[in-house]
């Protein structure tokens, strides 16, 4: 059940729900086309990738299915969720493991950072959603686990690429959001240092 809030936390409760919904979508596209080469070039991953692809579309499903209650609907941006995911998993996937886990460790740690932000926001609005997000942030935390297990930390090459994933996956959420991830990354900070003060 929602909680009355206000038209501006109504309006950001439904831009969480449309970002997260397109960012699972898009990384239903990145392990689509990562399965793809690997089944080809490196079968051992595969089994792992399926995994994680069908975490993805069953949480892409959970927040679709949270839309109508929220008046949210999929991202107007979705087909760059759709082909940039699957351009990035492919292109990813022909650099080899290292390529594969060091895209995987990008995008779950940026998306780890996000949802963290949301379930802050969440907090005392949306009691549903929130636990949602919690229960699928542990399987999104388990992705990057496994991702960072398979780099070394002094591959530069593999360090390079996070970053730049990193950075692309901001910028879409960002953009997914009309900034509100901003927004929420702030209120997060500001109530961290004040409960350390």
């Amino acid at each position: 059940m929602i909680a009355p809030i206000s038209p501006r936390n109504a309006l950001t409760i439904a831009r969480i729900v449309r970002v997260n919904h397109a960012g699972e979508f898009g990384a239903i596209r990145i392990y689509t086309a990562q399965i793809a080469v690997a089944r080809r070039l490196y079968p051992d991953c595969v089994a792992m990738l399926s995994e994680m692809l069908s975490h993805e579309i069953e949480h892409c499903a959970l927040f679709h299915g949270a839309m109508p209650v929220r008046n949210s609907r999929p991202c107007r941006i979705m087909q760059f969720w759709s082909w940039g995911g699957w351009l990035l998993g492919f292109l990813t996937a022909l650099l080899g493991r290292r390529g594969t886990w060091a895209c995987t460790a990008a995008v779950e740690a940026a998306v780890h950072h996000h949802l963290d932000d949301q379930l802050h926001f969440l907090a005392g609005k949306d009691a549903e959603l929130h636990a949602l997000i919690l229960s699928i942030r542990e399987q999104e935390l388990a992705h990057l686990h496994h991702a960072e297990a398979q780099l070394d930390d002094r591959d530069a090459l593999a360090e390079a690429l996070r970053a730049v994933i990193s950075f692309s996956t901001n910028v879409l959420i960002w953009l997914s959001t009309w900034g509100d991830s901003t927004r929420m990354a702030t209120a997060l900070r500001q109530a961290k240092a004040a409960s350390s003060s």
